[in-house]
């Protein structure tokens, strides 16, 4: 998983490439043929809402690669400060416009770290009365865990490391790296 490519100039703040691009790419088709699997026989189409806005390339890609009928929304919360800071604290900032309802959801998010956004999102899509709900995420830091939550589709386990690309970033840097980065620690 871990690979040293060189990087190029304008990305001189990253210490290294962890997932490349081609990685990413196989564990991606990986996860769409479990979800395929376990939804084919699903009546009504699933539900896949994005956290943005890490979420957005995971996303786009995942449901891509879906053959089973779906339908994609967004959700937009925050639990970061505008420094970069980690709070404990979720806001809803977007809500979806599906009504989840009797509705099979998968969410799809971009990183787990210490679980309270996806501990927020269970539960408040949970009161709305869904049929189901599962979790997709892509980057899973196990050792910043502060709540206990069940993932079934998990893309990559990464150290608690400060990383950007394919849709996360630094201060709205780096969000469109085709590959997974670890930043060199910011002062």
């Amino acid at each position: 998983m871990t690979q040293s490519l060189s990087i190029p100039p304008l990305t001189k703040d990253l210490a290294r490439v962890l997932i490349d691009a081609d990685t990413i790419s196989r564990r991606v088709d990986e996860l769409a043929h479990k979800i395929d699997e376990k939804y084919k026989d699903l009546e009504e189409p699933l539900i896949l809402v994005g956290v943005l806005k890490g979420s957005f390339i995971f996303l786009s890609d995942l449901c891509r690669r879906l053959t089973i009928p779906h339908v994609v929304d967004f959700i937009a919360i925050s639990s970061y400060g505008q420094q970069g800071d980690r709070r404990g604290e979720v806001r809803l900032l977007m809500d979806t416009r599906e009504n989840l309802a009797q509705r099979n959801v998968l969410i799809v998010e971009d990183i787990l770290d210490s679980g309270n956004t996806l501990a927020y999102l269970i539960k408040t899509f949970t009161s709305r009365g869904i049929k189901s709900i599962e979790t997709a995420v892509f980057l899973d830091k196990k050792e910043r865990h502060e709540v206990d939550i069940d993932v079934q589709y998990i893309g990559f386990d990464i150290p608690d490391v400060w990383v950007v690309g394919y849709g996360l970033d630094y201060k709205e840097k780096y969000r469109t790296l085709p590959y997974i980065a670890e930043m060199i620690p910011q002062k």
